[in-house]
């Protein structure tokens, strides 16, 4: 699952260096709801802030089909974690998106299942040519797994 996962991701990139692309950096926050009372979560079992930031690539695919995906530095408490969605990106206008798809991620810690796959809704507003606001919901697919509001902002280079 893992390699399937990571080639993948390779492939993504490759084909992406070979078509017009958009390069560009996006951070924020996390609102993290946890499911389950009974994990150990940290000081607040319920609901918890963290930070992410990271780099993504937009490619268009036809009309107003992209491919976009994204490598992010999250951090949630004491957890700390790569993410890793591939999106679908649907231009409902000329600067309102809508991007659809798995969320793959790499736990440096939690507890001893490193990897998880989780699904991503977004929505993304383009403020100019180069500044965009983003707001996302990942939905947790397992148990004990969060799920997670993400509000930032992105920077294209």
């Amino acid at each position: 699952m893992k390699t399937l996962a990571f080639t993948l991701l390779v492939a993504c990139f490759c084909t992406i260096l070979s078509a017009q692309t958009e390069f560009g950096v996006k951070g924020g926050l996390n609102f993290t709801f946890f499911k389950v009372t009974e994990g150990d979560f940290g000081t607040n079992p319920d609901t918890e802030i963290g930070y992410y930031g990271g780099v993504f690539v937009d490619f268009p695919i036809d009309n107003d089909f992209h491919l976009q995906p994204e490598l992010l530095y999250k951090g949630v408490g004491d957890f700390k974690f790569l993410n890793a969605p591939i999106y679908l990106k649907y231009d409902v206008y000329e600067n309102v998106h809508i991007l659809v798809g798995p969320s793959l991620n790499y736990f440096f810690d939690f507890f001893s299942n490193k990897f998880k796959v989780r699904a991503d809704l977004s929505l993304d507003y383009d403020f100019s040519s180069d500044l965009s606001m983003h707001m996302k919901y990942t939905i947790g697919l397992e148990e004990l797994s969060p799920n997670v509001l993400f509000m930032g902002l992105g920077y294209r280079l």
